[in-house]
């Protein structure tokens, strides 16, 4: 693609953009950004990454390849009204917006190659997991250059539009959680003489290589845990005082809760 243009530059958009500079996968030349209001970061992307600032003319948006929806939910709709009478009958779409339908997209934009991705932020460091749908006017060769690109940012997973809602839980909003958790590890550790930056390294490599073991092993979680979980030891204890807490409850909350906001999102189309 030669022509892409960001409409909304937020952090999954800046996200994406320093994942596919780093990784070469897209040019800075090709990659223009816009958002509503906020000229300041947009120099600032622009600076840090090399890639074009869209003109007052938006020229750029007429002439483009691929536009990429990175706008928050609340501005979609006013947004995608604005694109419209500016887009070409090839122009491409690639939504990063939660919650927001292909459906809706089509009948704001028309009938045009649409993919909805959920990533997460994790794309910055080429580490994302991504759930994508495609509509219909997707071709083979479109979607293998989508599929290259969110490759380029982590792994990438097509699923039926649905089931985004869940990616959306899962994995799109996964990194808060696992941040949150260090949080709750660093508060345990200084309250138990360690210092915050001691527990950080620990619990960072402790996750890092838990999740490494998780990719390499054929085993399942529970037989992984189970074998690190001696009978009477301080692995059980722990154990137990999670269960004791709820802990399974608490995450099949967060991802229920999370779930619903996205399906709530789109209902609000």
């Amino acid at each position: 693609m030669q022509t892409i243009v960001f409409a909304g530059a937020g952090s999954m958009a800046e996200a994406m953009i320093q994942g596919w500079v780093k990784e070469g996968v897209v040019s800075p030349k090709s990659i223009h950004i816009m958002n509503k209001s906020d000229r300041q970061k947009l120099n600032r992307i622009a600076d840090a990454y090399g890639v074009q600032i869209v003109s007052d003319s938006l020229d750029v948006v007429k002439v483009a390849d691929c536009i990429i929806l990175a706008m928050k939910p609340k501005d979609v709709i006013k947004g995608m009204e604005a694109l419209a009478p500016l887009l070409q009958e090839h122009t491409a779409v690639l939504s990063v917006v939660a919650g927001i339908s292909i459906a809706t997209i089509e009948n704001s934009l028309g009938k045009r190659p649409i993919a909805r991705v959920m990533p997460n932020t994790s794309a910055t460091i080429g580490m994302s997991a991504s759930g994508v749908s495609f509509n219909e006017q997707i071709d083979a060769s479109l979607k293998q250059d989508f599929m290259t690109m969110l490759e380029a940012i982590g792994t990438v997973i097509e699923v039926e539009e649905d089931k985004l809602h869940a990616v959306t839980a899962v994995s799109g909003s996964g990194p808060a959680y696992l941040y949150y958790l260090v949080e709750a590890f660093e508060q345990a550790g200084v309250k138990y003489g360690l210092s915050r930056e001691v527990v950080r390294s620990l619990a960072v490599q402790t996750i890092a290589g838990a999740a490494e073991m998780l990719k390499q092993s054929t085993e399942e979680p529970t037989e992984l845990r189970r074998k690190v979980t001696s009978p009477g030891g301080t692995t059980e204890a722990g154990i137990k005082a999670l269960e004791e807490n709820h802990f399974k409850d608490a995450i099949m909350a967060c991802i229920h809760d999370a779930e619903a906001k996205s399906r709530e999102l789109a209902q609000s189309e």
